[in-house]
């Protein structure tokens, strides 16, 4: 079980336009069923953890159904309508005092961080990321929500072509593989 940060890209790092737009994305050809999709990613996810946006961006696109059965934790600081029956916990503050209660949850399957990418810098701060996934579309935006925030050194673990995508699966470097990759080994 491990945290993963899956996530879709501009080429030039921006994961929404600065109007929270994912027009740009959803015009994109890609295989559902191909190589590194949200499907396959998707059947190892026992929980989530998303922030507002793209938890307000989920229920717009989705006409307000809520189509996720795995518990999820929303990071707000405003108040939201939260569907009936879903399994949605609304929280605040440092992502490293919930992740426990994540990971229990999640119950032997993997926590998703959706999004967006401050909140996935929030857990790779604390440690707590274990892969960044990142289907890169064909696009440039100029500007926008960047796909994460912060500085880490990453190892590339997998690479494919969904058909207009271009996938990458990182690994997190932290402590001894960070310090073996700073000295070659």
């Amino acid at each position: 079980m491990a945290t993963h940060y899956y996530t879709a890209s501009s080429l030039d790092g921006f994961i929404a336009t600065t109007e929270h737009s994912l027009d740009w994305l959803l015009k994109q050809e890609i295989d559902e069923d191909g190589p590194m999709s949200y499907a396959a990613f998707e059947k190892n996810v026992g929980a989530l953890a998303m922030g507002a946006s793209s938890f307000e961006w989920v229920m717009r696109h989705e006409d307000g159904r809520w189509g996720y059965t795995q518990p999820t934790w929303v990071f707000t600081h405003r108040e939201i309508t939260l569907p009936a029956g879903a399994d949605i916990r609304l929280a605040q503050g440092d992502v490293a005092e919930l992740h426990r209660a994540m990971i229990d949850a999640a119950a032997g399957r993997d926590l998703w961080v959706v999004g967006g990418g401050d909140l996935a810098g929030q857990f790779a701060d604390a440690g707590l990321l274990d892969e960044v996934w990142v289907q890169y579309a064909p696009v440039t935006l100029g500007s926008g929500a960047p796909l994460l925030p912060r500085a880490l050194d990453l190892e590339l673990v997998e690479v494919a072509r969904n058909r207009s995508f271009l996938c990458g699966r990182y690994r997190v470097l932290r402590g001894q593989a960070r310090e073996a990759l700073d000295s070659g080994e």
